[in-house]
């Protein structure tokens, strides 16, 4: 079975991919973990890409489907794959479906899981961090025992530039942007399951086994 995962920051794409790949027994494949083989192993294209990472620009499409490329060809992924992060444009989209062509396959389901945008905003501007010890809460969902004080050391926990509302609406707004013209594309296919993210983390994965 191949898949995509697509969703929002946030949305609890990472839980929901742990859960498919161990079920399903695929491995599960994000791009930064794609890059990081490739710079590891020192193939001609993960020294290509790690030129450009480490000018802090985007690696160009053909760069990254050559990667998918020899990371698809690996025998763990025989049986199947969850990509997760890529494609991120009709452009990566289309070269995907050429590349699976080639190899007499093709995508089975695009797994998009959905939340709206202001439970987003509440998920990820709760994070609040120890500046100290680094420890992570979230002021809903893993509270420290005393209001806005760390439990290991007694720091006033803060919260990061990166997660305050204002800048996790901009981040998503801009995200909403890349991901809807890649879910058009996936529903125009009949390949897009949209699932609702906005539960529980069990009952979201019940439904995504039931889809597939």
């Amino acid at each position: 079975m191949n898949l995509i995962l697509m969703g929002l920051p946030g949305a609890g794409k990472g839980t929901q991919a742990e859960q498919i790949s161990e079920t399903y027994g695929i491995p599960h494949i994000s791009t930064g973990d794609m890059f990081r083989l490739a710079i590891k192993e020192g193939t001609e294209l993960g020294k290509k890409a790690k030129s450009f990472m480490d000018q802090g620009a985007l690696v160009p499409d053909e760069v990254t489907i050559g990667i998918v490329k020899d990371r698809l060809k690996k025998d763990d992924c025989q049986n199947g794959f969850l990509l997760d992060g890529f494609p991120r444009t009709i452009a990566q989209a289309e070269a995907l479906n050429v590349l699976l062509d080639e190899m007499d396959n093709q995508i089975d389901h695009v797994i998009h899981i959905s939340v709206p945008e202001e439970k987003l905003v509440e998920r990820l501007s709760g994070r609040r961090v120890c500046p100290t010890c680094g420890r992570a809460y979230h002021v809903l969902y893993n509270p420290p025992v005393k209001e806005g004080i760390c439990d290991s050391d007694g720091t006033e926990l803060v919260q990061r530039d990166d997660d305050k509302p204002e800048t996790v609406a901009n981040r998503l707004s801009v995200n909403v942007e890349q991901t809807q013209p890649l879910l058009d594309f996936y529903k125009a296919k009949g390949d897009l399951v949209t699932i609702n993210g906005d539960r529980a983390i069990d009952q979201v994965f019940s439904d995504i086994k039931k889809h597939l």
